[in-house]
């Protein structure tokens, strides 16, 4: 177990990111998506994280029907809110604004059926709102009982401050892997000063470093890695030789290339919560066996050697979407 921040929750070794059953990787299969939920909870992880935008609600529904009948105190529930998304799914902006957070919050617990979240947070920053705005209105949920600690998403170490500054942060939840370690420079120093966790999603790049991608992947409809640039083209093609390096060291190990990049997360501290994005109980399996891994100095040094900081080849979304990122500022 770890814990969220000074005063937050205790939460398990790994999380489990729960967009992919609803939405950004193409269909998935709603029984499955509720059997590994179950699973999970069943082989000891507690924390659940969502988005109301995820589906346009559909996640937070079915992370409801699966908790149906288990004790709520049990699991802990994270949501990201505040992206706007059209009937065909387009992305319109981000709304932070006090209303926007109470009325996004209202209709997450009835979603959810339940009276609280765990954490909440907003999705990106509103740039048309200051922080301090967003975090004062979570904070008037917190001392009505409906919300039980505010995190962040992809903020930069200045907002995180004057967030904090407001009310308690608990943890800011970024994309955290070896291809994506831009958060070491500013970002991680700034929550780790704070007393602020990290929950790192995003932590086998979206499916490139899980060692299951193929070059020649045909991805379903709505599939949004179509249009990654770490996807595409020659990046693909680089970074998928960064993946082979990765998998002579897990040969070594006797362990799948998943498991590696996983343990490497849950080496940085114990102040980063992995979140595994695991549809199926099968990927949800091999995910924990990270647990058993431990890496060696040697073992860290031929991780670092073999995939450097900023060996990625392309940026992890594309100009528009990188564009409402504060962390990348």
């Amino acid at each position: 177990m770890r814990t969220l921040g000074t005063g937050g929750p205790a939460v398990s070794d790994l999380g489990l990111g729960c967009m992919g059953m609803s939405d950004m990787y193409g269909p998935a299969d709603r029984a499955e998506s509720i059997a590994t939920i179950h699973a999970a909870l069943d082989a000891g992880i507690n924390l659940l994280d969502t988005g109301d935008f995820y589906g346009m609600g559909h996640n937070e529904l079915l992370i409801g029907e699966a908790l149906r009948g288990r004790p709520r105190d049990s699991v802990r529930i994270s949501v990201k809110f505040g992206a706007q998304r059209d009937y065909d799914g387009n992305w319109l902006g981000y709304d932070g604004r006090p209303a926007a957070v109470k009325t996004s919050l209202a209709y997450t617990l009835r979603r959810l059926g339940t009276d609280y979240v765990d954490v909440y947070r907003m999705a990106r920053a509103d740039p048309a709102v200051p922080i301090e705005e967003t975090v004062g209105a979570i904070a008037e949920e917190v001392q009505k009982g409906r919300v039980r600690h505010i995190g962040l998403s992809e903020a930069g170490a200045e907002s995180i401050r004057r967030a904090h500054a407001v009310h308690p942060i608990a943890d800011v939840q970024l994309e955290y892997a070896l291809l994506t370690r831009g958060i070491e420079r500013e970002i991680l120093p700034a929550c780790r000063e704070l007393g602020i966790s990290v929950t790192a999603y995003g932590v086998l790049s979206r499916g490139l470093i899980s060692g299951h991608w193929r070059k020649d992947r045909e991805l379903a409809a709505g599939d949004f890695r179509a249009t990654s640039p770490r996807f595409s083209g020659e990046n693909l093609a680089h970074n998928l030789g960064l993946v082979d390096a990765l998998r002579a060291i897990a040969g070594t190990k006797g362990v799948t290339v998943a498991q590696l990049a996983i343990a490497w997360v849950l080496g940085r501290g114990t102040d980063i919560v992995p979140l595994v994005g695991a549809r199926t109980r099968e990927r949800l399996a091999e995910a924990l066996g990270a647990l058993d891994v431990t890496l060696t100095e040697r073992d860290l040094a031929a991780i670092e050697a073999a995939v450097p900081q900023d060996a990625a080849a392309g940026t992890r979304y594309g100009e528009a979407q990188m564009a409402h990122l504060d962390s990348e500022r």
